[in-house]
């Protein structure tokens, strides 16, 4: 895969994911037990967030172009979140259903108000369905573990995945707070990422391949990450420790950018 995924496939893996998170739901022995990857959160708490993020999301989708967001809180008269696993788990439904629904109306080219106005993402309704599709992903993943039977990203969604974190939740205009750094990422499945980092703030770049050495007039890494695209996806996440993963150069780099918290 070299390109990021199609709109279409976007939407397709949203749902997949989506029914995959529920399905773990549906077989958890108790929506009180507590998420390990989330510790403040038990499943119900998990189950509450995404289906009100859908719905958010859903209402910033449909009001399009926008200087703030709309539709951040819960419209009134939205479903209370109902503590029934049967009804919990129709209520989760419709939330995708929601958002799916929004994300079709609009299409990928239309703008709307997103939180990465200045990464290297775009404010478009296709930049929101890639972003949410990591998010259903990234917490199919916690529901999974609570259960004890944590399953790999899909290949397809994990590739994009690695892509998609840098370049909306790292690149950016804040300034790095600590020394001018080069980490690269590389994924067994054959792509690689560099990722700059700075006081003018983080840029992030696709590399030819992995271990390909960097231009003449380019710094060699700082700092390297490599695992498949679903451990390095997890571990930019903060869901896997880095030290399940071969890292090579300034492993401390990896510590700083989880506690980076960039405005």
């Amino acid at each position: 895969m070299d390109k990021t995924l199609e709109f279409p496939d976007l939407l397709r893996l949203i749902g997949e994911r989506s029914a995959a998170f529920r399905a773990a739901v549906a077989s958890a022995p108790s929506l009180d037990v507590r998420v390990p990857t989330c510790p403040e959160w038990t499943l119900f708490d998990l189950v509450r967030h995404l289906g009100e993020g859908r719905r958010r999301w859903a209402g910033i989708v449909a009001a399009g172009p926008a200087d703030a967001p709309a539709a951040m809180s819960a419209p009134g008269g939205a479903p209370a979140v109902p503590r029934d696993r049967e009804a919990l788990t129709a209520w989760s439904a419709e939330a995708t259903e929601q958002l799916l629904g929004a994300l079709r109306e609009s299409g990928p080219d239309r703008g709307c108000w997103t939180w990465w106005g200045t990464s290297q993402s775009p404010q478009t309704c296709g930049a929101v369905a890639r972003h949410q599709l990591q998010e259903v992903a990234v917490h199919t993943y916690d529901a999974q573990v609570t259960l004890g039977a944590p399953q790999p990203l899909p290949e397809e969604v994990a590739l994009d995945g690695v892509d998609e974190f840098l370049s909306t939740c790292c690149a950016g205009t804040s300034a790095w707070p600590h020394e001018p750094a080069v980490v690269d990422y590389h994924a067994t499945e054959g792509r690689s990422w560099r990722l700059r980092l700075s006081a003018d703030g983080a840029r992030t770049a696709r590399l030819p391949a992995p271990g390909t050495a960097p231009a003449p007039d380019e710094e060699a890494a700082d700092a390297s990450l490599w695992g498949t695209a679903g451990e390095l996806v997890l571990a930019l996440y903060g869901r896997v420790p880095v030290d399940s993963q071969k890292a090579e150069g300034d492993r401390r780099l990896f510590d700083l950018l989880l506690a980076w918290d960039p405005e």
